[in-house]
């Protein structure tokens, strides 16, 4: 047993890691997940200018995930329809309707630009092996930009799950320059399918936010629906509103759906009902209005983490100013490497170096005699000298070449290879100057993308209180009681109304035994004949209101009384506010009346009858025992009237 728990413990822990950081979590370096990145690692592999069909895409990608082609084909599509990395062709499915993407087979897509500037560099990625050891992929993208936030992520793993929002590019680049120039900056998401957003309780990230359809209201008789929140559809937004107008919460006439390349739904109003009032119904009882729980869960050097957005543009402000430094660096590297082959070939040409290897028969020989050429301009070839692979260099030049060597154009692009490495200089000393000027140029190229609207923000930021159904809807409900049959319900068609009632109120009843309880509201209930009250359990209406009850001790007969006010309950619990046994006389609800208890008669009484004031008597706690009105036996109880 100790084996196979130790074995089962093991199991579900590698279980766990995988699924959290090679499934489900996106990585905060390049905001990816790896069927993500394995996609675009696909793409650059593939990439030669034109479109590839989605079928091959996901088929080169196969080599490097390994959990099947569906998979990869819908991580492609909906990497697609963010419209910044991957340009597309073909029916890539439409977000506001959710309707799917047509086979792999007949769409195409390439790698955009976009998507190079962002995370293409092959000489500062680190590579691991494959799955199956065949082949090598990208262990993460050096991404120049935050993309966990411009793209959002969900995903659930295994004891945690991740939900960011998508905020707007611009937006998100505009901070980052801010957080590299020591400024203040605010982000708010910004949502594919527009609409509106309450962001006061987002929280930094981490929090929660209240998203809203746009909607059309200036046909008092029809309301449009224009923009949809995130996260819903098109259908499912109708579907909702089609199950408020059957539960009787809308009334509506008839729905219709125009939507193609941008939302429009009408809804035709039912005669007599208008727009304006119709408007905070959609909101309470239809996905008009949804709340999202948000969670930026991303993981950070390979362990999962908790971050803020702002946590996150700092550390992407860093990481940017780090990559560019090592592009430059590596690129000034390359450019010397360059100057000094360019040196070597100048001089191993115009001095005629070459001549001195005709007479050599072995290799030794060969390159002894190109290092010995070059003894006399050591000095003009620099502190590096000539290696043996430099010698290997200038050996494979071919004739042709030499015979052709333009000393003018050679001393030209050396003049350009030397104004490149100052130029590149000037940037490491700037480098926060230069990483700005970088995030400019992507800020230009992302406005002048059509596909993704030129950058601009698609979701209005607002403040706007949840609508709380119980407000909006209308007690416009029977609720009836039925004395004799003792039912009680909006299905019981004969006895008394007891009160008009939404379908979200509870209702409280106080039996003949005086035992009282809280239930939904019902369809048809035997609660007892003569029931003494019956009304809507709401905290709010309840708060004022003060319940007399006298009753009649089981063992003397002797009347009390007791007045309470009920602050709270448990649903469908049976309280008892009277000593087990008691006989309730009269139960009342009015703050101040008076009454009259009779007794029965016994020799030697001569009082049958008192009167007494119920407000005289102090409104105790719940479980508290009654006042004795009398010694005497009590026959009954006349409620009397109410006081001014």
């Amino acid at each position: 047993m100790a084996y196979i728990k130790n074995l089962f413990d093991k199991n579900f822990l590698e279980y766990a890691s995988y699924v959290i950081k090679d499934r489900a979590i996106p990585d905060l370096e390049d905001g990816l997940k790896p069927v993500q990145r394995r996609i675009l690692h696909s793409l650059f592999e593939m990439d030669d200018g034109k479109l590839h069909k989605v079928a091959n895409v996901v088929g080169h990608c196969m080599k490097y995930h390994p959990h099947g082609d569906a998979s990869i084909g819908s991580a492609l599509v909906v990497l697609a329809n963010k419209d910044y990395f991957i340009e597309r062709q073909g029916n890539f499915g439409n977000i506001y309707t959710g309707d799917a993407a047509a086979a792999a087979r007949y769409i195409e897509c390439r790698a955009a630009p976009l998507s190079k500037d962002i995370f293409y560099n092959p000489k500062l990625t680190d590579m691991a092996d494959s799955y199956d050891g065949r082949n090598r992929e990208p262990v993460l993208f050096p991404a120049k930009i935050p993309v966990v936030l411009v793209m959002g992520a969900e995903g659930i793993a295994v004891g945690m799950s991740t939900r960011i929002l998508p905020h707007n590019i611009i937006e998100v680049l505009e901070a980052e320059k801010a957080c590299l120039s020591g400024k203040k900056f605010e982000l708010y998401p910004d949502f594919p399918t527009g609409g509106l957003v309450d962001v006061s309780g987002y929280q930094d990230g981490n929090g929660k936010v209240l998203v809203r359809a746009k909607l059309d209201t200036s046909d008092p008789k029809r309301i449009l629906i224009t923009e949809i929140p995130f996260g819903s559809t098109t259908e499912s937004v109708i579907n909702s509103i089609d199950a408020a107008a059957k539960a009787g919460r809308i009334k509506i006439q008839g729905i219709t759906d125009y939507t193609r390349d941008r939302v429009e739904i009408e809804i035709k109003l039912a005669r007599g009902v208008y727009a304006g009032e119709t408007v905070d119904a959609l909101f309470g009882f239809t996905e008009c209005e949804q709340s999202i729980s948000v969670n930026l869960l991303v993981i950070r050097d390979g362990l999962p983490e908790v971050m803020s957005v702002t946590g996150v543009i700092e550390h992407h402000a860093k990481q940017l100013v780090k990559i560019l430094t090592r592009e430059l660096e590596l690129e000034k590297k390359e450019l010397l490497d360059k100057i000094h082959l360019r040196t070597l070939e100048r001089i191993f040409i115009e001095e005629r170096i070459y001549k001195a290897i005709e007479k050599m028969k072995t290799a030794k020989g060969v390159e002894d005699a190109v290092v010995s050429g070059f003894g006399p301009f050591l000095r003009e070839v620099g502190p590096r000298g000539v290696s043996h692979d430099d010698v290997e260099h200038l050996l494979r030049i071919p004739i042709r070449r030499i015979s052709l060597y333009d000393i003018n154009k050679a001393r030209e692009e050396m003049l350009q290879i030397q104004a490149r490495i100052k130029e590149i200089n000037a940037h490491l000393k700037n480098i926060v100057a230069y990483s700005i000027g970088f995030l400019n140029g992507i800020i230009e190229k992302v406005k002048a993308n059509e596909k993704v609207g030129r950058g601009a923000r698609k979701t209005r930021v607002g403040a706007f209180d949840k609508i709380d159904v119980k407000e909006v809807v209308k007690r416009d409900v029977e609720l009836r009681y039925d004395k004799k049959t003792g039912y009680l319900g909006v299905a019981v068609s004969t006895g008394a109304v007891a009160a008009q009632v939404s379908p979200f109120d509870r209702i409280l009843v106080f039996r003949k035994s005086g035992m009282y309880t809280v239930t939904e509201l019902p369809e048809k209930v035997f609660v007892g004949a003569d029931a003494w009250w019956i009304g809507i359990a709401d905290k709010e209406l309840l708060a004022g209101t003060v319940f007399t009850i006298i009753y009649r001790d089981k063992t003397t007969g002797f009347p009390f009384i007791k007045r309470f006010v009920i602050e709270g309950w448990i649903m469908n619990k049976d309280y008892f506010p009277v000593p087990d046994g008691a006989e309730i006389l009269h139960l009342d609800t009015r703050p101040k009346f008076t009454f009259s208890v009779t007794y029965v008669p016994k020799p030697r009484l001569k009082v049958l009858s008192e009167v007494f004031r119920a407000q005289n008597y102090n409104v105790r706690g719940i479980k508290a025992g009654g006042v004795r009105l009398a010694g005497k036996e009590a026959a009954g109880v006349d409620p009397g009237r109410k006081e001014k």
